[in-house]
This record gives C-alpha cells, sequence and structure tokens, in this order.
C-alpha cells in the first residue's frame, strides 16, 4: 500500500511538473512584463533617480535574478577555461560573475529606464527551446537601441542565458579577458580579479542617458 502511494506521489508530482512547464510564461511575455515592471520601480524611486546604485541592484537581485541562469552564464564566458575548474571554483566563479552582470544589467537598465520600449514579436516555433527575445529602446533624434535576450527553456521556465546591449554581449564581452586571465594567473586568479571588479564597482553612482 505504501509502495502504491509513493508511486501515485510520484505520478502527481510528475503531472503537475508538465502542467506547470505547459503553463510557463511564453518568453517574450515574461521579458515584457519583467522589463515594464522593474522600470516603473526605477522611475518612482526617488533614491534610484538620485544614483543609488546599491538600491537598483538589490530591485534587480529581487526581480529580474530568478530568470537568468548564471550557471550557463559563468561556464558559456569562461569557454574551454570552464572545464579547468573544480566544483568550488566554478561556484566562486558564478558568484562573483552573477554580481558582476548584474551591476552590468543594472547600470544599463538604469541608463535606459526614462525610454520607450519596443517589444518585438517573437520569431519562433511553439516547439523551439532555445529563442531569442528581441527588444528595442526607442530614443528620440537617433537609432533604437537593440537589447537581445537569449533564453532557454527548462524544467523551472524560460531562463536568460545571455543579454546582448548594442550588439555586445554581456557574456562573450568577458571571454577573452577571462581567458587571458586563467592563463596568466590560473583560475583562483580570476576569481580574486572578479573579487576585486567587484569591490571597486560597489561604491560606483549611477549615470543616467
Amino acid at each position: 500500500m505504501t509502495k502504491i502511494r509513493t508511486l501515485a506521489s510520484v505520478a502527481l508530482v510528475a503531472a503537475s511538473m508538465t502542467l506547470l512547464a505547459q503553463e510557463a510564461t511564453p518568453p517574450d511575455q515574461l521579458v515584457k512584463t519583467v522589463t515594464l515592471e522593474v522600470v516603473d520601480l526605477i522611475a518612482k524611486d526617488k533614491e534610484i533617480q538620485a544614483g543609488n546604485r546599491a538600491k537598483l541592484v538589490q530591485l534587480i537581485d529581487a526581480k529580474v535574478l530568478p530568470h537568468f541562469n548564471f550557471s550557463a552564464m559563468t561556464a558559456l564566458a569562461m569557454g574551454q577555461s570552464w572545464n579547468k575548474a573544480n566544483p568550488e571554483q566554478k561556484k566562486r566563479l558564478t558568484e562573483e560573475f552573477r554580481t558582476l552582470l548584474v551591476r552590468t544589467y543594472a547600470s544599463a537598465l538604469a541608463a535606459y529606464s526614462e525610454q520607450k520600449f519596443d517589444f518585438r514579436p517573437l520569431r519562433a516555433k511553439p516547439t523551439d527551446t532555445d529563442v531569442t527575445v528581441q527588444v528595442r529602446v526607442l530614443q528620440p533624434g537617433t537609432q533604437p537601441v537593440p537589447i537581445d535576450y537569449s533564453m532557454e527553456k527548462t524544467a523551472a521556465g524560460w531562463k536568460v542565458y545571455d543579454v546582448m546591449v548594442g550588439g555586445v554581449s554581456l557574456v562573450a564581452n568577458y571571454r577573452t579577458e577571462f581567458n587571458n586571465t586563467v592563463r596568466e594567473s590560473g583560475i583562483d586568479g580570476l576569481i580574486k580579479n572578479l573579487s576585486a571588479k567587484n569591490r571597486s564597482l560597489e561604491g560606483a553612482r549611477l549615470e543616467k542617458k
């Protein structure tokens, strides 16, 4: 009887997970909802408007981070060097790179928070599990700035594994730098380098466009 209950529970959990995956928010809708919510919160927060980076990072941490796959992003940025790292080093690298990317993304989003956004129609088939969600920042008198989100479908819903701002990949942008540091100082040297960079950015203020 216990075995039957266990099997029934497993089947129920599996069915629930399948249902949740089917009902997951489409990637383009997810990007639109989160972006507009965060931009609205930025616009209404006087401290963030005054350049409070720490508060902006907290906002990004709460609203945006759950939708990013930082392990995948770190592995992509590391390239072949990722395989040289042990589990503890991979953990430290992911933590430090996550902090760096959050600050970079926060600054980019804050810089365009007062502009209008054009969320482009998603060009993908319903069966696709890897898509690019295109957003354009509309600026009066100049060309729109593209922000493209590379996203993959996971058991926990759609996750971002790279962001391209103005044609520059937040992940690939660091690959050459990381590989050079690993060659010169090893994995631990890269971790130390990232930690120092994050400390230097911690006290910086935000700049608006």
